[in-house]
């Protein structure tokens, strides 16, 4: 047995060393990069309206979110890995080019229309800073967004400048929490240990697991992990999980603010809000005239962070699927997301910056994406021909499944409630 896995990875697992934790910080980014594409402005809306509707009630909904990540990620992680192959390219490998082209073109779209509310995101988030109209301040930020594209090492590039928003997003509102006199203990313990949905929650509760717990983030990871030069020795010497505790470590620390945020100032006035934007003169009694900037600092990093990662995610998980070029310094993706912007552009203008119907178009693509792509995650998950002579993870096996169905079953439920 050891020598048939040796043979198929080509070095012995038992002999790899682990590492310390300095060369762990040197080798994880990609979950980084991928809790800056979750965390957006959409994710902000909504962890804000939960805590500004139902208070401290909603902070269970972290629970599952974290078991989802993390379940999704090592899947995906583990598959790549072991296949020696990104995900897509692993799809297409066991099940076909046609499986492979229609996962891909469902998830780009997805990502696609996630990508038109970014902009909106990032023209708010510089009219709060600067003053500037939303459309100026939307187009300065893609003009350097395009200028990090063309730039060589963009993977490094990107890797550190949505380090930068997410710091500026953590500044920004634990700031802010800090502010307001930081959470009641007994409220905040209750609605971590106390499950259920008030009257009114349940749609937007799911809306918020399906965008922090997507298995879209999982299988951009292993096209980030070529990318980052990650080898099969990286899956036992600590790295990938140490890349997926990350990614959602760092997701929950900011959208759980939000909510705690929400919780704190919104929630006992009584008021709700439909947009990030409107948080900012909601915090003015906390914050004073510093509010502006503080959810303006928060808005762009989100909005920006998401923006880097997002459009790059929908061209390459496109090209995986229709076996073109994946490489973020290729010429096919860089064109290709200047294409997805420029239409971005013309989509945000047109429908006067508001990101309404194209978070509901988004939720409405992820709804037809994520089932599809997790449903052969999960197949994957369970070949024997996969394990690489390896001793199948049972828990791993079983807890991918149980998220699929309850993810499935949640998108079918909030489409069934949306249009029946």
């Amino acid at each position: 047995m050891e020598s048939a896995v040796n043979k198929q990875l080509g070095f012995d697992p038992s002999t790899v060393k682990r590492l310390t934790a300095l060369e762990i910080l040197k080798r994880i980014g990609p979950g980084i990069i991928l809790a800056g594409v979750v965390v957006g402005p959409g994710a902000i809306t909504t962890a804000a309206m939960l805590g500004s509707s139902y208070g401290y009630h909603m902070l269970w909904l972290f629970i599952p979110i974290f078991i989802m990540s993390i379940t999704f990620m090592l899947t995906c992680y583990r598959l790549a890995m072991l296949t020696g192959m990104p995900l897509l390219h692993g799809i297409r490998h066991y099940y076909g080019h046609g499986a492979a082209a229609f996962v891909g073109i469902c998830l780009f779209f997805s990502c696609l229309f996630f990508t038109f509310g970014n902009i909106s995101g990032s023209g708010a988030g510089m009219s709060l800073l600067f003053g500037v109209d939303w459309k100026i301040g939307a187009l300065i930020m893609l003009a350097l967004l395009l200028g990090l594209y063309f730039s060589k090492d963009t993977y490094s590039k990107i890797e550190k400048g949505v380090m930068v928003c997410i710091l500026g997003m953590i500044l920004a509102f634990y700031a802010t929490l800090y502010a307001s006199g930081g959470p009641d203990p007994q409220g905040f313990i209750l609605g971590l240990t106390h499950w259920g949905f008030p009257e009114g929650s349940v749609l937007g509760s799911l809306a918020f697991l399906s965008t922090h717990a997507s298995i879209t983030a999982g299988i951009y990871g292993t096209y980030l992990g070529a990318e980052k030069k990650w080898k099969k020795q990286d899956l036992f010497n600590g790295t990938m999980l140490s890349d997926a505790c990350a990614h959602v470590l760092t997701v929950i620390l900011i959208s759980g603010a939000i909510v705690t945020v929400g919780a704190i100032v919104l929630h006992p006035t009584g008021l709700t809000i439909s947009s990030p934007v409107q948080m900012a003169g909601m915090l003015e009694p906390v914050l004073g005239s510093k509010a502006r900037f503080v959810m303006g600092a928060a808005l762009l990093g989100s909005a920006f962070s998401a923006l880097m990662g997002n459009t790059q995610r929908g061209v390459v998980l496109l090209n995986a699927g229709l076996g073109w070029e994946v490489g973020l310094e290729s010429r096919r993706v860089r064109w290709s997301c200047v294409a997805c912007l420029l239409l971005g552009v013309i989509v945000c203008f047109a429908y006067s910056g508001s990101p309404t119907q194209l978070i509901f178009l988004a939720n409405l693509a992820t709804s037809i994406g994520t089932p599809t792509a997790g449903l052969f995650v999960t197949l994957m998950i369970w070949r024997k021909d996969v394990q690489a002579g390896l001793k199948p993870l049972r828990l791993l096996q079983l807890t991918m499944t149980l998220c699929y169905l309850f993810t499935t079953a949640l998108t079918l439920y909030s489409f069934g409630a949306r249009f029946l």
